[in-house]
């Protein structure tokens, strides 16, 4: 079975999603007329919006922090040092590149979620890509496929691997036993994803901002202390990202180096056109009332993940001047480092806290994924999403305590097979996503608040929730 695992990333993310990811995000980067930079203020517009007419939702505020919740995780804090150790400065840059490209990835599969959504047996909205696939392709043995792989992936093997960092975290810092460490995590777990969607919405849109602003706020304070120092280190990153800074230790020099471990860090980090997202995007309730808002929040979703919070870490790394390439100190241990350089001996203890909110707020954030996907499959009861809820908290537990290598490459796998068969999907729907955002557009230079109806586009008659589309 390793030998089978190993063979099948290597096939995904050493071709397959490196090359389609990028290759999507231009393809949508160019087909939008660069969306994503022309219109960017649009999506502070769509973040502000409210569900007060309608109740089946959430906030897109709510649906903002729910996606950035599983998209910041411990990757931001101790994969951006890896990116870095083994790519040096111009890392980062590529990272800045593949953002902004997946910025229009994450618009359109975020799109087509909210377009095809449905409401589930008690009145809440469910979608996501399986919903897609099944309706908007005719295919749902894909939606199935897809949906299985999310379950696995990110409702549980994920959840164990976030588990797994806050445990060493808690650990080196504090001297926290593992197991006691999991048992905790998984009853406040459970005290918030016993509660559904809307309890997890409610718990991100106040720890998210909270724990974003405050690691923002320390990378500010790293670069206000050595603001002189800052010229000296975007010239780095653009000569590294290049190939015309000195070699350190035959890394720093490398583009090869800087590109493939940028792109690859920042595809993980920011998970466009990994079609996880769109499953939270298809639950809120869009203001205005069009499929194409909710595409803008989740694009701002990338930026803030990586434009600035990997960002922060890196900035973090540079300006402490302990990265080495061959000195062995990279991941987790690295960024604690530098930030004991800027803050003395609290800078460790900082870097546990930080790892524990950003990966508990990764496990809610996936399992609110993993809920969508149950519903699609046809066991979305609630026996079958108390069953699926209990084996998050044993997930948990286990993952606290135990290594998790192996069933980490498995999982890897299957988000390799799910992000494929979404990537293929997105392209083929690509033409109604133009077609959507040409509506909303054309209403917003009319000076109109954008409202899409079912009736717009009659060629969508049963594919779509006519009632959702047509309320007033």
């Amino acid at each position: 079975m390793d030998s089978i695992i190993d063979f099948l990333n290597t096939i995904f993310w050493g071709y397959v999603l490196i090359y389609g990811l990028l290759a999507v995000g231009v393809y949508f980067t160019i087909r939008l007329k660069f969306l994503q930079i022309v219109h960017f203020p649009e999506m502070i517009r769509s973040v502000l919006g409210s569900s007060e007419t309608d109740h089946a939702g959430i906030t897109p505020f709510q649906a903002l922090c729910t996606s950035l919740a599983s998209r910041v995780g411990t990757g931001n804090i101790a994969g951006v040092a890896v990116a870095l150790y083994l790519g040096g400065p111009g890392a980062i840059f590529w990272m800045w590149v593949v953002a902004s490209l997946g910025m229009a990835t994450a618009f359109a599969e975020s799109t087509l979620a909210q377009l095809y959504k449905i409401k589930d047996a008690d009145g809440h909205y469910r979608g996501g890509p399986a919903f897609y696939m099944a309706k908007g392709l005719k295919a749902p043995w894909a939606g199935s496929i897809f949906s299985v792989c999310l379950i696995l992936s990110f409702g549980l093997i994920f959840n164990a691997v976030q588990a797994n960092s806050i445990a060493d975290a808690m650990e080196g810092a504090f001297g926290a036993p593992k197991l006691a460490t999991g048992l905790v995590i998984a009853v406040l777990t459970g005290a918030i994803i016993f509660g559904g969607i809307a309890a997890i919405a409610r718990v991100a849109e106040i720890v998210v901002p909270f724990m974003a602003a405050g690691y923002l706020g320390m990378a500010l304070f790293a670069v206000a202390m050595n603001v002189s120092e800052v010229p000296a280190m975007f010239s780095l990153i653009i000569a590294s990202a290049f190939g015309f800074a000195p070699a350190a230790g035959g890394v720093a020099g490398s583009v090869a180096a800087a590109m493939l471990n940028g792109v690859k860090r920042g595809l993980f980090s920011n998970e466009a056109g990994m079609g996880s997202a769109p499953n939270i995007a298809a639950v809120a309730t869009p203001d205005p009332h069009h499929p194409v808002s909710q595409g803008f929040v989740q694009a701002l979703g990338v930026f803030i993940d990586t434009i600035l919070i990997c960002t922060a870490t890196a900035f973090l790394i540079l300006l402490s001047g302990l990265l080495e390439p061959g000195s062995g100190l990279t991941g987790t241990q690295l960024t604690q480092a530098a930030m004991t350089h800027h803050i003395g001996w609290a800078g460790s203890y900082f870097v546990a806290v930080a790892i524990f909110f950003f990966a508990f707020t990764s496990i809610i954030g996936n399992y609110s994924y993993a809920e969508g996907a149950l519903v699609y499959l046809g066991i979305g009861s609630h026996a079958g999403l108390a069953v699926l809820r209990l084996a998050v908290m044993v997930m948990v537990v286990w993952g606290a305590h135990e290594s998790v290598a192996t069933v980490f490459n498995a999982a890897d796998a299957s988000m390799g097979l799910m992000a494929t068969v979404n990537l293929i999907a997105i392209v083929l729907l690509s033409g109604l996503v133009s077609r959507l955002t040409r509506d909303y557009l054309e209403q917003r230079r009319a000076g109109k608040k954008p409202r899409f109806t079912a009736a717009s586009m009659p060629e969508l008659t049963g594919q779509i929730d006519a009632d959702i589309w047509n309320r007033p």
